[in-house]
């Protein structure tokens, strides 16, 4: 079947492209990069047209407050309208694990609002919540850094990786619309400070990793469970210790 990625040339995306493609599916990147942009409407008609499944992982440039919502709410809005006058029979969306749990940031609430508007569209949709990918470990780092030291709370974290990721929507983007949500974690559950502890020792970095269980995360104090899934969520394959990029810069 004809599956479009939007965000196609993305971390994400290109790793889904790839992995459609060997399953015998025609996967079509689409992106600024290849004359598509949800923003201004340009080249979705002629990407989506025979197309049975659009697949949406792309992402806000900018994380500022009304940016962020500005980029999913008119990127979403024109992509189902898109959808809809192609005959598309499902939407797929990739989300984060914790946006509708408080307390919530900018980022979180402008998912939200983009779940909303899918929910409210007659195409049949599915999205799917992912924890934090191990292609972000270092910039959480670099954003929880105060001086020399990287302030982290003592709650659950369970990252995973950038393939897995892709492996997961890939399942559900080839399935039955489930016009609800699924949520995919890492293999494995760590206590935020202590993982970043290890990672940063691993990585040779001397910032010193300081337990505050008021530490901000991009914005917000969180909860115990804030960034994990429930309990009997799909699990990836691939262990932050076993993972080919752990030490890359």
């Amino acid at each position: 079947m004809k599956i479009v990625v939007i965000g196609g040339t993305g971390l994400i995306g290109s790793k889904l492209v790839q992995k459609l493609g060997e399953h015998g599916h025609e996967a079509v990147a689409a992106s600024p990069n290849t004359g598509v942009n949800t923003l201004t409407g340009e080249g979705l008609a002629e990407v989506l047209a025979g197309a049975s499944v659009v697949i949406d992982v792309s992402n806000s440039p900018s994380f500022e407050e009304k940016a962020v919502l500005e980029f999913f709410e008119t990127s979403t809005r024109n992509l189902l309208a898109a959808e809809a006058a192609a005959g598309v029979g499902h939407h797929v969306a990739l989300s984060v694990v914790g946006t509708e749990r408080p307390p919530g940031n900018a980022y979180f609430r402008a998912k939200i609002a983009q779940e909303q508007l899918i929910e409210k569209s007659p195409i049949p949709f599915s999205l799917v919540h992912a924890t934090q990918f191990f292609e972000f470990v270092r910039r959480i780092a670099d954003e929880a850094t105060d001086g020399d030291k990287v302030r982290m709370p003592h709650v659950l974290f369970q990252p995973m990786a950038g393939d897995d990721v892709a492996q997961a929507i890939g399942r559900v983007a080839v399935g039955a619309p489930l016009n609800g949500r699924v949520e995919v974690g890492g293999p494995e559950q760590f206590r935020m400070d202590e993982f970043f502890r290890e990672a940063l020792a691993s990585w040779g970095d001397p910032r010193e990793v300081v337990t505050d269980p008021h530490a901000q995360y991009f914005g917000q104090e969180l909860l115990e469970r804030s960034l994990v899934p429930d309990d009997g969520a799909p699990l990836g394959q691939i262990r932050y210790r076993d993972w080919p990029g752990r030490n890359d810069k």
